[in-house]
Formats: structure tokens, C-alpha cells, sequence
């Protein structure tokens, strides 16, 4: 457990203190990713809620190592890919795909420990495996989602901007752009509210934990 909280500690720093990763923090992150996999994988381990999203955000790790792999290929070797297979603005979708599951994730763990702190019988029925992998699927679905339009909104830009002649609809181009930038505004609002809420939760839990510790000494 000591393990996971110096994991759970790098990636709060990670994605919800530092304004935006670098390339420090993101090998950091990689690194701990691998090695609470490792961990996992270890019979002593039990199957909790919390197991469950530490091993999801230790999953999303993947997608930064996929993002930074191809670019260090694509570098090296030179390759011009068309913009239609593999482009650099999926490269950067699929690091955007992973800050927002980790945050997300995060969050979770955030909100379970709450629970835990202050409503440990009655949320009990809510902290299970089952409601956990759900949540974490449903997490990955969303931002999946949210990826995949943001690729079609940039191949719709330079499909229409290489060639105007055979460039989609109008109308689907004005779609496309306005569900992004939707989407981009969205993000960083929730951004900026789970940094709120997590900064919050955590809050309460240490001063209740320090009162707890105090009225234990008298």
C-alpha cells in the first residue's frame, strides 16, 4: 500500500498540480505505471475498488508510451506519414486521452476515500469491484469518444484545407470544429472543477484525520 500511495502521490502531482506534463514527469509517471503493473500482478494483492482504478490508471500509461514510441520512430527513421493513417495531432490525442482518464480515475480514487473517511458502513454497497470496473469502462468509453472526434475534426481540417476541390460538406466541417472546440472548453472547465473538488476532499480528510489524532492524545 505504501507503494501505491507514492504512486497515487506522483500522479496527483503529475496531472492535477503541475499546470501541463513534461517530459520529467511524464518518464516519472511511465515508470511507476510499469512497476505498479508489476506489483498487481502479485497474489497478495486484494481485489478492492481502489486496485481496480490504480490498475486502470496504471493502463492508461500505455497510451503515453504508444504517443512517445511513434514520435521517437517517425523521428529517427523519417518516415512521412500520410495524414489520413498516422498523424502527429493523433499522436497528441492519445497524450490528451490519457491525462483526462488519469485525472478522471484520480478523481475516483479521491471520491472513494472521502467515502471511506466519512461514510465507511453506509457507502459500502457503492465501493465494490463491479461498480469500480464499471466506472472505469465508462471512463475510458467517454474520453475514447472524445478522441476520436477530435482526430475526425483535424483529418476534416486538412482534408479540406490539401484539397478544397474534394473537401466534405460545409456543414460537416462547421460540425466537426464546433463539437471540438465544445469539447476542448468542456475539458478544461472540468479540469479546473476536479482540481477544486480533489483539493477539497483532501482537505477535509487530513484535518479530520489530525482532529481524530488529537482527541486520541488526550
Amino acid at each position: 500500500m505504501k507503494d501505491f500511495r507514492r504512486y497515487l502521490v506522483l500522479k496527483y502531482i503529475q496531472y492535477l498540480v503541475l499546470s501541463s506534463s513534461n517530459a520529467v514527469s511524464t518518464l516519472l509517471g511511465v515508470l511507476g505505471s510499469g512497476y505498479v503493473v508489476l506489483i498487481l500482478q502479485s497474489a497478495r494483492v486484494s481485489s478492492k475498488s481502489t486496485t481496480v482504478f490504480i490498475s486502470s490508471l496504471a493502463k492508461a500509461d500505455l497510451l503515453t508510451f504508444v504517443s512517445v514510441a511513434a514520435e521517437l520512430f517517425l523521428w529517427s527513421s523519417n518516415v512521412t506519414v500520410p495524414h489520413t493513417a498516422f498523424t502527429p495531432a493523433l499522436l497528441q490525442n492519445l497524450l490528451t486521452a490519457n491525462a483526462h482518464i488519469s485525472a478522471l480515475l484520480l478523481s475516483c480514487v479521491a471520491v472513494e476515500a472521502y467515502l471511506i473517511t466519512f461514510f465507511p458502513v453506509e457507502s459500502r454497497s457503492l465501493r465494490t469491484v463491479r461498480k469500480a470496473v464499471l466506472t472505469s469502462r465508462a471512463i475510458w468509453l467517454l474520453v475514447a469518444t472524445e478522441c476520436v472526434l477530435l482526430q475526425a475534426d483535424d483529418v476534416l481540417l486538412k482534408a479540406s484545407s490539401t484539397s478544397p476541390s474534394c473537401s466534405p460538406s460545409i456543414w460537416l466541417l462547421h460540425l466537426s470544429s464546433g463539437a471540438a472546440a465544445f469539447l476542448r472548453a468542456l475539458s478544461y472547465l472540468l479540469g479546473i472543477l476536479l482540481r477544486i473538488v480533489n483539493v477539497y476532499i483532501y482537505y477535509k480528510i487530513f484535518f479530520s484525520v489530525s482532529n481524530r489524532s488529537t482527541v486520541r492524545t488526550k
